[in-house]
């Protein structure tokens, strides 16, 4: 994206927020987050039976499925969730960096490597746009991800209820 605002910023493409926006938005991984809830959900969901090829054997190994069937569900569906939650953290730290330089009035960046770190004060108009795209596409995000890091918590405990009755 280039504006006029743009042609005197001296911030490598690579490294201006608006940039890094559009790269998060478009990844595999951190598109998830920007598409309707049902793919969303979908998505985790995957997550969550694919570790269960690693959560599935050590909770077998902990209670034997044909002994302990309960524990066993509950001890690798923890497991698995737990990835799960993982998962959910790398994405919200992802979304929440990026929001944090386009809400920024100076963003910091490097010309040619680590040891020549520089800053540039936004001109208003890029200042607004870019707290624009906070607010209308990345908080939305950020929310959704709250949101289910508070499912999760919700589960966790309700399972830990659960097992205590055991």
């Amino acid at each position: 994206m280039r504006d006029a605002g743009l042609s005197t910023c001296p911030v490598p493409l690579e490294q201006q927020p608006i940039n890094e926006y559009e790269q998060l938005k478009e990844s595999w991984f951190f598109g998830w987050t920007a598409q309707g809830w049902l793919v969303y959900l979908r998505k985790l969901a995957w997550v969550w039976g694919i570790s269960w090829f690693v959560t599935g054997p050590v909770s077998a190994a902990s209670f034997p499925p044909g002994k302990y069937p309960v524990p066993f569900f509950l001890g690798g569906a923890a497991g698995a969730m737990f990835f799960v939650a993982l998962v959910l953290l790398r994405l919200y730290l992802g979304w929440k960096y990026v929001s944090d330089r386009l809400q920024s009035a100076t963003i910091t960046y490097e010309e040619s490597g680590w040891y020549d770190g520089q800053s540039w004060t936004k001109t208003s108009e890029i200042l607004t746009r870019d707290q624009l795209i906070v607010s209308y596409q990345i908080q939305p995000i950020l929310k959704r991800l709250q949101q289910s890091f508070l499912a999760i918590a919700i589960w966790f405990l309700g399972t830990a209820i659960l097992w205590y009755f055991l």
